[in-house]
């Protein structure tokens, strides 16, 4: 066989194979590649599509692994609780650690400090952390609270340090939007660009559904729900956005028979106590959206609709209660995206 047939033959079996190829991913382009798993003390759930069919399974389980072994207050050996432990300072090993710390210090200032890592004092204090308590001690408490503020501890791009022993931090109220953000960022530089990624409620969504054409959808559980049955309140659509939901459904103590907020003020060092029921907020990422629910849950909705106005890259979405029942709040930005339920 002379090399002009050879040539022939190998660019009709190219062909042949391009063809092949560009048929299957054809047929499978509008199947959603599913993931789940454990981290964080709860579950994630992702969906994407990808022309290349890839399992990302792995990797992402991974990035979470290593983020946990940051941030993760619940691992003895982690960074975060390294710097707890320690008298004055911790340089970072892995770079999970000043990106949360960072956003934080932004929503602290605007949030005029209703949100607040350094509160994990109080929620040792109040039995909400890794320190079990039976039953909160006031003294404990306001003791405690002497050691929160975001002014005691001071941090540059690979270190973080504390001007007293006691002040401690917790990025519980940002670290499950932070580690979407992590899968997030890893799915675009793979060049996804159609995702939802669930992580304990919150997440982030890019894009939509290929399968069904449908641009991403979320619900907000209603107040009212508990373990047996939960109900939406509200339906959501999401135009490339992070998302969250806090609210104190199920997370709560119960000392003497009375209820206790998992929500710690900051400024006070009490569980909250006001009318707002859950916050749902949207932001360009979950680790914003999750930091500013937190700090809404904790000003309440009267205080948190005054902040807002100086806060237009967020989108809110308030359940409340009033003496004429539940009320709702719904930012302009996402009106016409919310339905809500009778």
């Amino acid at each position: 066989m002379n090399s002009r047939v050879k040539n022939a033959l190998y660019s009709l079996v190219l062909l042949l194979a391009i063809g092949i190829v560009w048929y299957y991913r054809s047929k499978n382009s509008n199947e959603p590649i599913k993931l789940e798993g454990k981290t964080m003390g709860t579950s994630y759930h992702i969906t994407y599509f990808d022309d290349r069919n890839r399992n990302f399974q792995s990797s992402v389980d991974s990035l979470l692994k290593l983020v946990n072994k940051s941030i993760n207050t619940y691992d003895t050996a982690s960074e975060i609780s390294r710097f707890n432990r320690a008298r004055r300072s911790l340089v970072f090993k892995l770079p999970y650690f000043f990106p949360p710390l960072k956003k934080s210090q932004e929503v602290v200032s605007g949030s005029q400090g209703a949100y607040d890592p350094t509160v994990m004092p109080l929620v040792n204090a109040w039995g909400f952390g890794p320190k079990k308590v039976i039953r909160p001690d006031t003294a404990e408490v306001l003791a405690a609270r002497e050691f929160v503020g975001f002014e005691k501890i001071n941090f540059n791009s690979d270190s973080i340090w504390k001007n007293d022993p006691r002040v401690q931090i917790d990025f519980s109220a940002i670290g499950q939007g932070y580690g979407a953000d992590v899968i997030a960022d890893f799915f675009k530089s793979k060049l996804l660009e159609n995702f939802f990624i669930e992580l304990g409620g919150e997440g982030v969504a890019l894009g939509k559904n290929i399968k069904d054409d449908r641009i991403w959808e979320i619900g907000v559980l209603d107040p009212n729900s508990d373990y047996i049955e939960q109900k939406f309140k509200a339906y959501v659509i999401l135009k490339n956005k992070g998302f969250t939901t806090s609210g104190n459904y199920f997370n709560y103590r119960e000392v003497d028979g009375k209820k206790y907020s998992h929500t710690i003020d900051p400024v006070s060092g009490f569980p909250v106590q006001h009318e707002l029921l859950s916050a749902t907020v949207f932001a360009a990422d979950c680790s914003t959206a999750d930091a500013w629910a937190t700090a809404f849950m904790s000003m309440g909705h009267i205080k948190g609709l005054e902040v807002l106005k100086d806060h237009p890259e967020l989108d809110v979405f308030f359940i409340y209660s009033s003496a004429d029942g539940i009320k709702t709040y719904v930012s302009e930005g996402i009106k016409e995206d919310l339905r809500i339920q009778p």
